[in-house]
């Protein structure tokens, strides 16, 4: 293997990073940018079977928000501590026509050993069962199959936010089944305990865990003093990397380090992909900084992991995990009476 190669279950990814699935993929135009920047592999727009999936997309909205919540121009140029705030839908794309682009791009993608993979969105489970069928079929070598959208509780039937690892088991389980190709489960993070959905998901035959999907929150504007985009919303940001890599590290240790994971949310640049290969990634996702700043972030990723590891004679498989098997329990550490003083503001002591 070359020193950014890297191993997800069955196959091999010639670099750790992966372009998310997100709107900037909605487009075959969107899939050859993605994969011009260099990416190991990128997940093509969501499908599903339900109609009002694809209408969701006709109501969509955006916003971006700066460190003190106010909007910030969508100028393709956000900061490094933007939010993005949104609603979203599903490919409108009539399902065959999408997989026959995506199984066309995948079959070219192999030509230079990248991968363009299927992803549907879960909504009725005889439905997507079906759909996996055809994208086997189709010749598309790898499926992420996403059940931890985070527009669940806001949009029941159309998609879907599972918590309760029986029923990630038995979902999972039902694709698996029905498909030879790599099926990839992606998971919530609005979760007590995402490592026990990673544990559920893998019990249920998937090769690898998605870890983990946005979150949903709800923004007041002070001028208007209603909701942001006049609802709840999926958000995400750099403020996300601490908690996907504190569940990668967990899902590390309850897993065994021998258990592919992929990292996603809170990822903006090269180096929080290798901070998230630090606490457990096999590879990364980068998905709402390629919405908001452009394809050449992930060519910026690639060349940043691609010189971190070649400057320290480091492998990306060599250093998965290196952060999280470092980790101590409170109760190990050193003890520094008094230490916290200081760090208290003036007036406390």
């Amino acid at each position: 293997m070359t020193a950014t190669e890297t191993r997800i279950g069955r196959i091999t990814l010639k670099n750790p990073v992966i372009c998310g699935s997100g709107e900037h993929v909605m487009t075959e135009a969107g899939l050859k940018s993605a994969l011009a920047a260099g990416v190991g592999a990128v997940v093509a727009k969501s499908v599903n079977e339900t109609q009002a999936a694809k209408d969701q997309l006709d109501r969509t909205n955006y916003a971006l928000l700066d460190g003190d919540w106010n909007r910030l121009k969508w100028d393709f140029s956000a900061p490094r501590n933007a939010t993005l705030a949104c609603r979203s839908g599903l490919q409108t794309m009539d399902f065959d026509a999408w997989v026959e682009i995506t199984a066309r791009l995948d079959a070219d993608a192999a030509k230079t050993d990248q991968y363009v993979i299927g992803s549907i969105i879960l909504a009725d489970l005889d439905a997507a069962v079906d759909m996996a069928k055809q994208i086997e079929a189709a010749g598309i070598r790898v499926l992420e199959f996403n059940i931890g959208t985070p527009y669940g509780d806001e949009a029941a039937g159309v998609v879907s936010t599972e918590r309760a690892t029986a029923r990630v088991t038995e979902i999972i389980k039902a694709v698996c089944a029905t498909v030879t190709i790599p099926v990839w489960a992606k998971i919530t993070g609005q979760s007590e305990n995402v490592a026990a959905l990673a544990q559920a998901a893998r019990d249920g035959g998937a090769e690898a865990v998605v870890l983990m999907g946005r979150f949903l929150g709800m923004i007041p504007e002070l001028d208007t003093q209603a909701p942001l985009l006049g609802t709840n919303l999926g958000t995400g940001g750099g403020w996300a990397l601490p908690m996907t890599c504190y569940w990668l590290s967990k899902s590390r240790a309850h897993l065994g380090p021998d258990a592919p994971l992929v990292g996603m949310n809170g990822v903006r640049s090269g180096e929080d992909v290798l901070r998230l290969m630090l606490a457990g990634a096999h590879a990364v996702e980068i998905s709402s900084a390629v919405w908001t700043n452009g394809f050449g972030v992930l060519a910026d990723a690639v060349k940043t992991v691609d010189d971190y590891l070649s400057d320290r004679g480091d492998t990306a498989t060599g250093i998965i995990g290196r952060a999280a098997d470092q980790v101590m329990p409170f109760g190990a550490l050193p003890q520094q009476p008094g230490y916290w003083e200081k760090f208290a503001p003036p007036g406390a002591i």
